[in-house]
């Protein structure tokens, strides 16, 4: 793409033109190349603080319920959770998945005991004020830590010994995650495959997960006590997601929406991948997202089998048919997006054939979810107002069962959420990707159309409404 053309789709392009050109001259030098503060598109400097940022993401309410559901579940005992670890080098901290939804707090090597005995958490962690504000913390989250926080005690990192032993010889049984805790980016349960992989079984490596070392530790040094694996039980809450974070799943659903329509008007044949996802991701933190999901998702011609191919290094070809899966982290919870367009914005009669039937697939099944039914009967029920609607679902392009059922998988503090995917009745509070999605190797096509979706008391709503999704109207909007 010409940095003309790029530079008359729209003002938020023009703020991205912007920010890659001062990256470029901060890498190269070339103080001349910055553009005079005056430049900057208004866009770009209007700013509305994200969620959390000078506090608790949600009230300190919401996080007591949260530990009050899980001292239910360990009621003979406490659960012991980590939280993440100070990393190495200069990589953001960003705290594990199920520490941040049992306590809101942000500090590095912090620990929870969540005693369902006498219904009570203490948090376990060491830092100074002044530390504190260097992480661009509240001073108030360690000089008054119960009243920012809600949690009933905190102590020195260093008592967290002591408080196990005294537990322990109380008779307490012991839970903590056996499953390896999520970070940005991550999903527990593929984390532990690529684990397995890489560094459990490998015969040259064998190190144990960090949550198998602290379970092997807990063993040692209190042998009498039981200990049990409590990542069932934090993962049972995560699957309802309770008002504050359908509202906060709303907002970031609205980002994701707009920062991929504003990929979808600014692609032409001779852009880069790389400037596609670049885009996203910078609409995205203009909006407040922290984060992307994760890496975003692109493949088009000989790429499009690989389905979560991110290298962005192609550019796109006239008659390219490219599909994006992307979504924005906004304050730790993601939303999940896949849009399929032609590169130069008109779709060939293939290109339509095989969209058309995918979008109406993803329309029935979203229009049909609802609590008590199951996937199966959506995908049912869905498939027979498609044939009714004059496809043939009985036909190869209809093969491919993804074609056939949306239902896929949960989505809330992790992209592919814990818990897998609903399996049964679906029920209010569940949050979970509608995917329909084929891919045609021999044509160098694919095609995904996905949102997020949340089921409701009465029905579903659809938590990333509002893209251009007809072929007139990605037409429509590319032509601008």
């Amino acid at each position: 793409m010409s940095r003309s053309r790029f530079a008359v789709v729209a003002p938020a392009v023009l703020a991205f033109a912007f920010a890659l050109t001062l990256a470029l001259a901060l890498a190269h030098g070339l103080a001349a190349a910055i553009p005079p503060a005056s430049a900057m598109p208004a866009a770009a400097v209007r700013s509305t603080p994200p969620p959390g940022a000078a506090g608790l993401v949600f009230e300190k309410s919401e996080y007591a319920a949260r530990r009050a559901r899980l001292m239910e579940a360990v009621a003979d005992g406490a659960a012991i959770v980590l939280g993440a670890q100070t990393l190495p080098g200069y990589n953001p901290f960003v705290q594990g998945n199920d520490f941040m939804y049992l306590s809101g707090v942000e500090i590095p090597d912090a620990v929870l005991i969540v005693d369902g005995r006498r219904k009570q958490t203490t948090l376990f962690f060491t830092m100074t004020e002044r530390a504190a504000r260097g992480e661009g913390l509240p001073a108030a989250l360690v000089t008054d830590t119960r009243a920012f926080t809600g949690i009933e005690q905190a102590a020195p990192a260093d008592q967290l010994g002591p408080a196990l032993a005294r537990l322990a010889a109380q008779g307490y049984v012991f839970y903590t995650p056996f499953m390896p805790e999520e970070l940005a980016r991550e999903v527990s349960a593929e984390k532990l495959g690529t684990l397995q992989r890489s560094m459990i079984l490998n015969p040259w490596d064998g190190r144990p997960t960090r949550e198998h070392q602290f379970v092997r530790l807990l063993r040692e040094r209190f042998p009498g006590a039981e200990i049990k694996d409590c990542s069932a039980a934090i993962w049972g809450l995560r699957a309802i997601k309770s008002p504050a974070e359908i509202d906060l799943l709303r907002r970031a659903g609205r980002i994701g929406v707009k920062a991929m329509t504003e990929i979808m008007r600014a692609t032409r044949a001779g852009t880069g991948e790389w400037e596609v996802a670049a885009l996203f991701e910078y609409a995205c933190r203009r909006e407040g997202a922290r984060d992307i999901a994760y890496n975003t998702i692109i493949s088009s011609d000989e790429n499009h089998p690989h389905l979560h191919y991110s290298r962005h290094d192609r550019v796109l070809a006239d008659g390219d048919f490219l599909v994006v899966d992307a979504g924005p982290d906004l304050a730790g919870y993601d939303v999940d997006i896949s849009v399929s367009y032609p590169a130069n914005g008109t779709f060939t009669p293939r290109q339509r054939e095989i969209y058309e039937a995918a979008l109406a697939v993803q329309r029935a099944s979203v229009e049909r979810y609802r609590p008590g039914v199951t996937f199966e009967q959506v995908a049912e029920e869905a498939l027979a107002a498609v044939k009714q609607s004059g496809f043939d679902v009985d036909g190869p392009l209809f093969k491919p069962r993804s074609m056939r059922n949306g239902g896929s998988h949960y989505v809330g503090m992790a992209v592919h959420d814990v818990g897998g995917a609903p399996r049964g009745p679906l029920a209010p509070g569940m949050v979970f990707a509608c995917d329909i999605y084929a891919v045609y190797p021999d044509e160098k096509l694919g095609v995904r159309v996905e949102d997020t979706v949340l089921i409701t008391g009465t029905g579903c709503e659809n938590l990333t409404p509002g893209l251009p999704r007809t072929v007139a109207e990605i037409e429509a909007l590319m032509r601008k």
